[in-house]
This record gives C-alpha cells, sequence and structure tokens, in this order.
C-alpha cells in the first residue's frame, strides 16, 4: 500500500524564473480550470487539510505554489520524495485570447525549462467534461509533452454525479481517473498511479 506520510509548502513563484531550482526531485503539475477542486484534491491526496489553500473566488491564485511530498510503501518501507506543482488556474469557465496565449505561453516555458517534470494531472469538472478550454489544454498538453512525460487525466466532484451519469462517463473516457476529494472516493488510486510512474521511470533511467 502506497501512501503519502508528509508534505509542506516549499514556496510560491510568480513567474517560471522566480521557481526553486529544479534540482532532482520528480515533478508532479497539477493544472485546472479554475474552481474545478484542484487545492481540496491536493490536500485530500496529502491528508493535510490546510496545505493547498481552498479559495471561493475562482481564478483568485496566480501563484506557482511547490509542495515537497513524501510517499511510502507500507509493504517494503521504501520512501521517495517528490515535488507537487500547483499551476494557477487557467481561467474561470471561459478566457479571452489573450488571456489563453499568455497561459500557453507560460506552459510552454514551465515545459521548456523544468527538466523533472514526470507527471501532468489535468482535472476537469466531471459536470462539464467537454467545455471547449479543456479540450484545448489536454490536447495542448498531448502535443507538447516529451515522450517521458506522463499525463494523467482527472475528474473532480465524481460525487455529484448520479450512477448512471458516472458510468457514461467512464465508457467514454475509459482512461480516466474520478475522484470526490469530499468523500475520500478515488484518492488511493492517484496516489498510487503517482508513486508507481514515478519509480518506473526512476528504474528505466
Amino acid at each position: 500500500m502506497i501512501e503519502i506520510v508528509d508534505a509542506k509548502f516549499i514556496t510560491s513563484a510568480p513567474t517560471v524564473k522566480q521557481a526553486p531550482p529544479s534540482e532532482e526531485q520528480n515533478e508532479v503539475v497539477f493544472m485546472a480550470r479554475s474552481n474545478v477542486g484542484k487545492s481540496s484534491l491536493l490536500n485530500a491526496l496529502t491528508n493535510h487539510k490546510g496545505l493547498a489553500k481552498v479559495s471561493s473566488t475562482p481564478g483568485k491564485t496566480k501563484l506557482i505554489n511547490y509542495f515537497d511530498v513524501t510517499f511510502i510503501d507500507r509493504d517494503t518501507s521504501e520512501k521517495s520524495i517528490a515535488k507537487f506543482v500547483d499551476l494557477p488556474g487557467f481561467g474561470y469557465a471561459k478566457v479571452s485570447k489573450s488571456m489563453k496565449s499568455d497561459w500557453e505561453k507560460n506552459l510552454t516555458d514551465y515545459i521548456s525549462q523544468r527538466e523533472n517534470i514526470k507527471i501532468f494531472i489535468h482535472l476537469i469538472d466531471s459536470r462539464h467534461p467537454h467545455l471547449d478550454i479543456d479540450v484545448d489544454v489536454g490536447n495542448f498538453l498531448i502535443n507538447n509533452a516529451t515522450a517521458d512525460q506522463f499525463i494523467i487525466q482527472i475528474f473532480t466532484k465524481i460525487d455529484k454525479l448520479n450512477q448512471k451519469e458516472q458510468n457514461a462517463l467512464r465508457r467514454e473516457f475509459p482512461n480516466a481517473l474520478m475522484v470526490s476529494s469530499s468523500k475520500k472516493r478515488g484518492i488511493h488510486k492517484i496516489v498510487d498511479l503517482i508513486y508507481k510512474t514515478l519509480n518506473e521511470n526512476v528504474n528505466e533511467d
């Protein structure tokens, strides 16, 4: 069984240039449209209620936030450390073309300058699975992620859907994960996938 046993906030940076040194830790980048539940998921994954601040104002967070996270494999007692990166929300539902362009430039810069990114986690509100902005971000990641980077698509707030809607979503997106941070549904599966993906990459290097 894989668990996150420690998580701590490191720093915030307004731009990639002001981000902390890449160092040797693998980075897991979380990205989502504003108000999708990114902060709540980070808190649930780390079992640290106040780690990421949950804002009631969509799009309020404009900084890149960095957290050091310690995993443990309970079967082997082996520990490993990774860096969780919380990117600013990329707009509330609809954004202007200039905002979209700025966000894409910032993400392109981030991808090109941070050599230790191993996983991109793209969160989507399960109640709105087909928004153009999420389709654009998904395509952007597919076109810009390198061969050794892994993309995980996660649908949040799954508890807001009835069983029929959940089943339909799973059929349409069979490779995606479903999560409810408030109900703690799907949390262990995400932690397990992150850990195994990071360690597979380490073993291949």
